[in-house]
């Protein structure tokens, strides 16, 4: 009896820990089935439309306006709506529309009128781009003595002005207006074709792209010189996203981005440089190659490949709150758990980084070691117990995981003040290009791919410089094909032109 009493517990305790790892497998799954629905139907966090949401844009705008209308009514906060002054530097054309000479005589006493003041408004008018032909005509000379049996020797004519590209019928303008076209607003070039036969201009797109090559070729130089700049910076921030090339061998190739400076130009230590470098994989050798021996800081997310440089990483606060919002998302609905607490805490760190943003690196340090780091250590404590009571392979597990496994990066942007609580710089940075690659989808040749690495480079570096990209080109174009020797003047914080 009493063998058959153990017998009984022992399959008890086997169908017990068979049932929970059954339910444990249950719960993983629907966290799953949830997280799929979440990317899948769920609203994106990130602020640039999709190319689905391009085609309702007008009535999601509209949408938003009328429920903000209400939610002011509601709150009795209305703002009385303010319209931004037009620039003072667009060309005006004044119309001045004045009463007949009849009605400036008074309706009580017939008196004459005189004028007390204006009233003043400005519309906006479009006027379309306009292409027009540039001649240029160089008179021949020949000496009619030494002209002999017909034959003219010694003919003098003046040399042409040099071109981006020799020979070649586009200017400076109509390049940088292409680049940008394509790099900056997503418009491929089998659209801009279409655009120019509007104009009756038959400019075929394999035309553009080798015009693409040979004006990325006159700025290889420039990104390299922005490049070596880079490398003496004291923080880098990278990351990077997949490309298709047709013609080379890897499905799924990668355009890696490297970082300096801030979002916004202003008196910053730093160089704001945003470089792009494509490669063919993402084995961590790409990034090895592209820094070399540099040493400083490299903020990245926990891509294992970038511990094969020898920079001092440091990790990503917006990855590790990532992680615990997806377990947020798939705890129970209305009830308040783990989740919530940690990103109420993350919270508290990044309110400390608003704070400071303005201040000096040094300043930010103090105030860091201050106020940041006994939040750390709490948070830090926090992990340490629930790894213990967490199953690893839940949402929630996984987010602890990270979070323990990155701590030694996590904590490092807390040693200097350049350094930022997280890598959103750089994701803001590769964002461009996700959006343009929507449009034009993929690459036909690594030339190409490389080509749209460094026009990449030199519109966002433009872009983070509060430079207008188009005029930033076009001044680039013109000087680098009579002076190509010449770079520290097209740095683009020495370059004075037009602001965004």
């Amino acid at each position: 009896m009493t063998d058959e009493l153990t017998q009984l517990k022992t399959l008890l305790a086997e169908q017990a820990e068979l049932l929970a790892e059954k339910d444990a497998r249950i719960a993983y799954l629907e966290e799953q089935f949830l997280l799929a629905q979440k990317k899948q139907f769920g609203a994106s966090s990130e602020g640039h439309p999709g190319q689905g949401e391009l085609f309702n844009e007008v009535e999601s705008e509209t949408e938003f306006v009328e429920d903000d209308a209400d939610t002011q009514a509601i709150s009795y906060t209305r703002k009385t709506p303010k319209r931004q002054s037009l620039p003072k530097d667009l060309p005006r054309e004044t119309i001045v529309h004045d009463i007949s000479e009849e009605d400036k005589v008074c309706d009580c006493c017939g008196g004459a009128l005189h004028q007390i003041g204006e009233a003043k408004s400005e519309k906006l008018d479009f006027i379309p781009a306009k292409v027009k032909v540039i001649e240029h005509i160089r008179p021949k000379y020949a000496c009619r003595a030494c002209d002999k049996d017909g034959t003219q020797v010694n003919i003098k004519i003046a040399s042409l002005p040099a071109s981006p590209i020799p020979k070649g019928i586009a200017t400076a303008s109509l390049l940088s207006q292409i680049i940008t076209s394509k790099y900056q607003y997503g418009l491929p070039l089998y659209r801009q074709e279409s655009l120019f036969k509007q104009y009756g201009i038959e400019l075929s797109r394999r035309t553009m792209a080798d015009w693409m090559i040979k004006c990325s070729a006159l700025f290889k130089p420039l990104v390299e010189r922005l490049k070596a700049i880079q490398l003496e910076q004291p923080v880098i921030q990278a990351d990077e996203t997949t490309l298709k090339v047709i013609n080379e061998d890897k499905s799924t190739c990668y355009m890696w981005l490297y970082c300096t400076g801030t979002d916004s130009p202003n008196e910053n230590p730093i160089p704001n440089i945003v470089l792009y470098d494509y490669k063919n994989n993402r084995s961590g050798r790409c990034a090895v190659d592209y820094l070399g021996d540099y040493s400083g800081y490299l903020q990245v997310d926990g891509y294992q490949g970038y511990e094969q440089t020898k920079a001092t990483l440091t990790g990503c606060w917006a990855h590790a709150r990532r992680k615990f919002k997806e377990a947020e998302v798939v705890q129970s609905t209305g009830k308040s758990g783990k989740a919530n607490w940690t990103l109420n805490h993350i919270q508290k760190l990044y309110r400390i980084e608003t704070k400071i943003k303005d201040k000096l690196a040094d300043e930010k340090r103090k105030i860091r070691q201050q106020q940041s780091l006994p939040l750390l250590n709490q948070f830090k404590t926090w992990l340490d117990k629930s790894a213990l009571q967490v199953p690893p392979k839940t949402a929630m597990g996984k987010a602890i995981g990270y979070s323990l496994r990155q701590w030694p990066k996590l904590i490092r942007y807390i040693e200097d003040g350049n350094l930022n609580i997280d890598n959103n710089r750089a994701e803001r940075a590769i964002k461009p290009f996700v959006i343009g690659r929507k449009n034009w989808l993929f690459s036909n040749t690594a030339s190409g791919a490389n080509a749209s690495a460094i026009l990449y480079s030199i519109i966002e570096t433009a872009k983070a410089n509060g430079l207008t990209p188009f005029e930033y080109m076009t001044h680039c174009l013109e000087h680098l094909a009579t002076s190509p020797d010449n770079l520290a003047v097209l740095l683009p914080w020495n370059v004075k032109l037009g602001k965004v």
